[in-house]
């Protein structure tokens, strides 16, 4: 599958080291991340010659060209938030994890979003379990 990754970027990069374990584990299950650079610990400096016009339409066109979003949300992000709404729109299964410590958008919590699924972890087992019930449930609805 081609797996729309969000994450924080410009709002804290605090959950960087979860950010790299989610995706590593997805690469290693054989899913394409096109967004596999924000997982650089100096992803602003990597994209410093890119216009946001180019950022923009480079990830719109990633998340259409995806089968679903992972989003980690436990650090805020306008962008992540955007991204999220994007998919939403385009009936995009969508799967928001934040670790349980968070206090989560009521936006995010409260969104009852056919496709939209928002979990909490507490360790590396436990988001990796949700990610693998999340992309079960894909492949069983595309049969």
């Amino acid at each position: 599958m081609t797996i729309y990754f969000a994450a924080s970027i410009a709002g804290g990069r605090h959950y960087l080291e979860t950010y790299r374990k989610i995706v590593d584990h997805l690469q290693q299950a054989g899913h394409t991340i096109p967004t596999v650079h924000i997982v650089h610990p100096q992803v602003l400096e990597v994209e410093k010659g890119l216009t946001p016009e180019q950022i923009y339409t480079r990830d719109v066109e990633w998340i259409e060209g995806s089968d679903c979003m992972i989003a980690e949300v436990s650090n805020p992000s306008l962008g992540v938030g955007y991204e999220i709404g994007y998919a939403l729109n385009l009936d995009m299964p969508v799967l928001c994890l934040y670790h349980k410590d968070v206090f989560l958008s009521r936006m995010i919590l409260g969104n009852t979003a056919p496709g939209l699924t928002v979990r909490s972890y507490e360790s590396d087992e436990e988001w990796q379990a949700i990610v693998e019930e999340f992309l079960h449930g894909i492949r069983q609805s595309e049969h």
